[in-house]
């Protein structure tokens, strides 16, 4: 079994489920039931690792036990110093993830539905700080907590025929999980409360236009063209990211995303986050 390496301060060391192995390929454990599967490159690709959402049954909708199955992972994730760039992406063709389970949560009393809706908003604030980047591959639907999954994410990939949109207030409800904090961030204010309010769903053209993916790719006949081009741009990023996890310079580069992401960096603000280099300081100047 895969043995993580040494664990940072707090971290748990955990078992990931995928041997090592040679060349340029990946190992995925099988998935057992599971709703949620950790795909773990090695060889070239080594420092790549694939969170796979995989509940076919309810398209890939935010249940307790995906819920409970994604956090486990992102601890393990988060402790081990090997994984330098993680990618979501489903392995439901067509669908993304479609947001909260609504028929587990109509079996709720309120209290239970407060609470799990506070652990939504906890597990996307967990994977908004995974100290490596994320990216997140867009095929299919990505709707309501779907979306703000994707959101938390430090990069986005849609496929053209990707459908988007925090569609809670078209069922009489709110965004809960992030989404009214970080799509304002990715498209400004107005933009944000446009498709908040209407509930609207946008193509993957239309979003890139807006600002709310990185980059948006033709469907091809796999199905699977947002994440060829997701694991494109994660194997250009491994190569800023080998030095090992946790030493100055990792951590003056997480620093810093940190403040960016605190700063929003959108295209509507003028707020422009300044790494110091000189003593590893950082200021941020507005204006």
């Amino acid at each position: 079994m895969l043995r993580l390496g040494r664990a940072a301060s707090g971290c748990r060391a955990l078992a990931a489920p995928h041997p090592p192995g040679a060349g340029g390929h990946s190992k995925r454990a099988s998935s057992g039931g599971k709703e949620i599967l950790l795909n773990v490159h090695d060889g070239e690709s080594s420092g790549i690792a694939e969170i796979l959402m995989n509940r076919a049954h309810a398209r890939n909708s935010l249940g307790r036990v995906l819920v409970n199955e994604l956090f486990r992972v992102l601890e393990s994730l988060r402790c081990d110093e090997r994984i330098r760039v993680v990618v979501f992406k489903s392995e439901v063709k067509g669908v993304f993830c479609a947001g909260a389970d609504l028929k587990e949560r109509a079996q709720m009393n309120d209290a239970e539905v407060g609470h799990f809706v506070h652990r939504l908003r906890s597990l996307m604030d967990e994977i908004a700080a995974l100290p490596m980047p994320t990216i997140a591959a867009i095929e299919g639907y990505a709707l309501g907590g779907g979306l703000e999954l994707a959101l938390a994410c430090d990069l986005r990939i849609a496929a053209s025929s990707a459908k988007m949109g925090l569609i809670e207030t078209t069922r009489g409800l709110l965004p809960g999980a992030g989404g009214t904090q970080r799509l304002p961030r990715c498209i400004g204010i107005g933009l944000a409360k446009e498709l908040i309010f209407t509930g609207r769903q946008i193509n993957g053209q239309q979003a890139l236009s807006i600002g709310l993916v990185n980059h948006t790719v033709p469907q091809n006949d796999e199905g699977d063209a947002a994440y060829q081009r997701a694991l494109t741009l994660a194997k250009e990023i491994l190569p800023q990211h080998l030095q090992p996890r946790f030493n100055s310079v990792h951590v003056q580069m997480m620093q810093c995303r940190h403040l960016l992401l605190i700063c929003g960096h959108n295209q509507t603000s003028s707020c422009h986050c300044l790494h110091q280099q000189k003593g590893g300081s950082h200021r941020c100047e507005n204006g």
